[in-house]
């Protein structure tokens, strides 16, 4: 199949149809195209009605296509580019879930990154939208940990745990990678729209969909397959129950890529799904960047290699050590000049200071923040 029909076919079929997967198993995907526009027939076969009709104006639709993606920066990846994450075969060798299957024909791909060289060595975050506290940071720690020690962090964008997830790693100004439910081009949150901005300047914002389309639930699943066949592994950080983040966890599983969880508190409903997924044996009890590098590397990743922490210093997070190079001992500094100073967040300065006071090495007064110690660093 050549790149334009990929890309016609994408445009006629909804991303991840168990139907075209199966279709594609037993006849020429050229062949399947020329069916869907009425030229030929497959014996034995009934194409769903729907194709058939989005096909009837498929010339105006790849030209519409064309002049969006052209207008608003984005550019068409599909098997047999050298840009190509060969990863994403394993999807069709695979059962569905939830009504979805299959490898993508191609991806809609916003930015100046290599594809296939930032999903080489990723790894997805995703979780709960509704995240407390606890899950925030956590998210921001892993995401910042794992860039640190030279990952890709792949994730969705979304509201809480995911966006935690992305900020992590930007924050240290290395690439993540954002797989979206709607068009690349449209920024979904809203008021994600920095982020994702942010996202596509060093690293990439991907999508199935076509250029304008917009997010449907059903979309979100489709999705979450092609976060999981990026990864080498998936880590869940708070899931509920019925949380669609265990639908990508589930992705991996089936995949045959590392699944991981971090635990939250017993009683808190928002890591309920994780817990299950714990107890059931679907994932590996994680608790730190540390352990999900240990994990990876389990499977034979190439992972740089992380040996225990030598000296005081080498134990904290990289938040941690900014904040304690932000601090001064005599004058002392509020959080929003250190945040400053550093390059952090608000939210990671003051995270990391709680820490950084109860590990005896930063003092809060009346006037803000002093050093009390540097960590021995050799």
């Amino acid at each position: 199949m050549t790149r334009q029909e990929r890309l016609a076919l994408s445009l006629v079929v909804e991303p991840g149809d168990v139907r075209l997967r199966d279709l594609l198993r037993v006849h020429d995907p050229g062949r399947v195209l020329s069916a869907v526009r009425g030229e030929v027939q497959l014996p034995d076969e009934h194409l769903p009605e729907a194709w058939t009709e989005r096909a009837r104006d498929l010339a105006d639709r790849v030209d519409r296509a064309m002049a969006r993606a052209e207008s608003t920066g984005l550019r068409w990846v599909c098997p047999g580019d050298g840009d190509w994450p060969t990863s994403l075969a394993d999807l069709d060798h695979v059962l569905s879930l939830q009504g979805t299957a299959g490898a993508p024909l191609g991806l809609w791909v916003r930015g100046k990154g290599s594809l296939r060289a930032l999903c080489d060595q990723a790894v997805a975050i995703v979780g709960a939208r509704d995240c407390t506290t606890y899950g925030a940071e956590v998210a921001s720690d892993l995401g910042a940990d794992l860039t640190d020690a030279g990952w890709t962090v792949t994730s969705g964008a979304a509201y809480g745990i995911d966006g935690c997830a992305h900020r992590g790693a930007l924050a240290l100004g290395r690439p993540t990678v954002a797989v979206l439910a709607c068009g690349a081009d449209v920024d979904y949150p809203r008021s994600h729209s920095a982020l994702l901005a942010r996202i596509a300047e060093d690293g990439l914002v991907i999508s199935e969909q076509a250029p304008g389309e917009t997010p449907l639930k059903g979309r979100f699943l489709s999705r979450n397959r092609i976060i999981a066949g990026l990864s080498r592994g998936t880590v869940v950080v708070e899931a509920a129950v019925r949380s669609g983040s265990l639908n990508t966890l589930n992705w991996a599983d089936q995949l045959g890529r590392t699944t991981m969880g971090v635990p939250g508190p017993v009683t808190s409903q928002s890591s309920g799904g994780v817990h299950v997924a714990l107890r059931e044996g679907k994932a590996v009890l994680v608790t730190s960047g540390q352990d999900v590098l240990e994990e990876l590397g389990g499977l034979g990743a190439e992972v740089s290699q992380v040996e225990g922490p030598t000296t005081a210093f080498d134990a904290l997070s990289p938040a941690m050590r900014s904040a304690l190079e932000g601090l001064d001992w005599r004058d002392a500094r509020t959080p929003g000049q250190i945040a400053t100073a550093v390059r952090l967040t608000g939210h990671e300065v003051h995270a990391a200071l709680d820490r950084l006071e109860g590990l005896g090495l930063a003092s809060r007064t009346s006037d803000g923040w002093v050093l009390v110690r540097r960590a021995d660093t050799g």
